[in-house]
């Protein structure tokens, strides 16, 4: 017994003594039940919203009013016309278009009816939905309150449009997250596994001094993972329009072109990582708690980036996974071509030359 107690000690030490070990025992469950605490919730709040009011009576003022008083809504433009609501929603900054009929109030008082129509973003279903259920019980509270003293009462009512995805179909939401979670994992992980494991063997050392320069060696490496990375994003598209019937409304050259760019982007990270690890087992943990886990939650692939704290919304912005599925969405459900989505283009752009800068960096060290 004493030796088995003993062995037991030598393990604890062994674990404790493992830097990597105890990250993945401990650091693992803290980041996740931090991350889907936060990121996890059915409550949404301060989505942008446009207002397009054809009547400006009192009432669609005071109705207004009501909608951006909650902590749901926050007016984010006031439209002229029914021209600006496409586009609007092409620039991708805002989840609905609340529309006030023309002659709001003297149908109220008169005919004793009047409609309203809410225009939501269908491309995430559930948020859209949701801002739905949220105007129509803002509404529905003020139509209460007005009827309290009121012999006849007055029906407002809502006349709702899920653009873009009017079934509700929740595969709109899942094919652009899984090809940017498919392009990551090939492109980013694969390759950082796999130059890490040339450098565990030592045959890293071999091809470097033979007469190809180390970036050749490099591109050599990455090019398969390239290749293959783009195989399987046209496969996903390909089953997502004739099996899932997902649309394509942009250019597809354009979607192409930048898929490729994020596949460049992810292989340009995972030969980051892979300067900043010696072993697989490191380059894996680090592939799986900076790369798998933000890009599943933090993305806004499942969970809208809007719901999450201020500081996790910030910390989006550092990833480009959050850049790429906006472009997808938007080429893909909204039609939108690249001056609509350039600034996502360019920041894509720019962390491919900061990643590669960094890694020439690291290699010139390791070289030296």
């Amino acid at each position: 017994m004493r030796r088995f107690r003993a062995f037991v000690k030598k393990e604890f030490y062994h674990i404790l003594r493992d830097w990597r070990t105890l990250i993945i025992l401990i650091g693992m469950p803290i980041m996740q039940i931090m991350l889907f605490g936060f990121a996890i919730t059915n409550e949404i709040k301060y989505a942008n919203i446009a207002i397009l009011d054809l009547s400006k009576d009192h009432y669609t003022q005071e109705i207004s009013n009501k909608i951006l008083a909650s902590d749901y809504f926050i007016l984010y433009k006031n439209l002229n016309n029914r021209k600006e609501i496409h586009q609007v929603f092409k620039e991708g900054k805002i989840k609905e278009v609340i529309v006030f009929e023309k002659d709001f109030a003297r149908k109220l008082d008169k005919e004793h009816t009047a409609s309203i129509q809410v225009i939501s973003d269908a491309t995430d279903p559930n948020t859209g939905t949701l801002l739905l259920n949220y105007t129509q019980a803002i509404t529905g509270k003020f139509q209460v309150e007005l009827n309290k003293h009121l012999e006849v009462p007055l029906q407002i009512s809502i006349e709702q449009k899920m653009l873009y995805n009017p079934e509700l179909k929740g595969v709109y939401l899942f094919v652009p997250g899984l090809i940017t979670i498919i392009l990551m994992l090939i492109s980013a992980m694969m390759t950082s596994i796999s130059i890490t494991r040339e450098k565990e063997l030592g045959t890293m050392e071999i091809l470097l001094v033979t007469p190809m320069h180390p970036a050749q060696i490099v591109i050599a490496k990455v090019i398969p993972y390239l290749i293959l990375a783009f195989i399987d994003a046209i496969i996903v598209l390909t089953l997502g329009y004739f099996v899932f019937k997902v649309p394509i409304h942009g250019s597809l050259i354009l979607l192409l072109m930048e898929t490729i760019l994020f596949i460049i982007t992810a292989l340009s990270l995972g030969i980051f990582i892979s300067t900043k690890t010696n072993s697989q087992q490191a380059a894996l943990l680090a592939s799986l708690m900076g790369l798998m886990l933000p890009v599943i939650i933090l993305s806004g692939f499942i969970f809208p980036v809007a719901n999450m704290p201020m500081i996790l919304q910030i910390l989006s912005d550092f990833i480009p996974a959050t850049w790429f599925i906006l472009i997808i969405k938007g080429i893909m459900l909204k039609g939108s071509d690249l001056t609509m989505i350039w600034k996502e283009t360019a920041i894509l752009i720019g962390f491919t030359l900061l990643f590669t800068a960094l890694s020439i960096k690291n290699y010139k060290i390791r070289l030296d």
